[in-house]
């Protein structure tokens, strides 16, 4: 496989805390605002996060154009064709170009065809939406290889309380600007492994899967997924793509996402708090 080596990951630094402050230059925009304050009118310096189009392209052709957070766009452009089920193995890939700020084009090897038009998807979906586009019903879940999750992994409901509590730790983007979505990796024991922001809660998801794709760690079948607002029925889908079987949300879930969790065997948590928690799924892998 012949890889860019700037777009490999260490495998020592993909499961240890990521604070650069570096990083989140291209994420985040200091802007100029009129802040009123009970009635008093003042200037004052704030940070947004930052919101771009990002082309992702296979061989030179455009698959699809999404609203992200600049930062990760090799990730994010991995996570997304594997979550979509339009590659399953890493070595599938010969390289990865960012051919500009905006733009990453990726190159199957020889031989392997990325139906890039069987995602019956429209080029644009915005930072908001996993599944806009789609043109059936049908074309909405991808199959995992990794469902039903292999591993009957056990935690403790005093281990989900800290959670949130440590993703707010390393999130260092959202603290500026409140503005970022965030899903983070943990074990069962409440160890944090890794974590990524996005201003699309699905985008933060295809980025930490890519990461985590490039590294060869996949399926991942022990670990608690943390996501740090609603759990949605696109993010069950997408962890369920990489064989999570624990999806904690610090929101509430929608219908649909807690039918697909019950459907694939996994375990979903809403209202996660530092008192308590709804379980919706999977309630089998929780010790009281």
């Amino acid at each position: 496989m012949k890889m860019n080596p700037t777009s490999i990951p260490i495998l020592s630094q993909l499961y240890l805390p990521m604070i650069d402050n570096g990083r989140h230059k291209s994420q985040i925009k200091e802007v100029t605002i009129q802040r009123n304050k009970t009635g008093i009118v003042s200037s004052f310096q704030d940070f947004v996060a930052v919101e771009a189009p990002l082309q992702i392209e296979v061989k030179g052709k455009p698959v699809s154009i999404t609203m992200r957070t600049p930062g990760d766009d090799v990730a994010l452009a991995l996570g997304f064709l594997f979550t979509e089920g339009l590659i399953n193995d890493y070595n599938a890939i010969a390289d990865v170009k960012q051919k500009d700020e905006n733009t990453v084009d990726v190159l199957p090897e020889d031989g392997f065809i990325i139906q890039a038009e069987s995602m019956e998807r429209n080029f644009y979906s915005t930072s908001s939406c996993g599944v806009c586009g789609k043109a059936s019903i049908d074309a909405i879940t991808a199959k995992s290889m990794y469902i039903p999750p292999r591993k009957n992994i056990i935690v403790d409901d005093n281990i989900l309380f800290t959670l949130q509590e440590r993703l707010l730790t390393v999130q260092s983007a959202f603290e500026l600007t409140g503005g970022l979505h965030a899903c983070a990796l943990f074990t069962p024991d409440g160890r944090y492994l890794f974590h990524s922001e996005d201003v699309g809660r699905h985008n933060a998801l295809d980025k930490l899967i890519g990461h985590t794709l490039m590294a060869g760690r996949l399926p991942l079948d022990e670990h608690i997924l943390l996501l740090s607002g609603r759990a949605s029925f696109e993010l069950v889908q997408k962890a369920a793509m990489a064989g999570i079987p624990v999806i904690a949300a610090v929101g509430a879930p929608s219908s649909l996402a807690i039918e697909l969790a019950i459907e694939n065997r996994q375990t979903l948590i809403g209202f996660l708090k530092k008192t308590g928690f709804n379980t919706y799924s999977g309630s089998q892998r929780i010790r009281q």
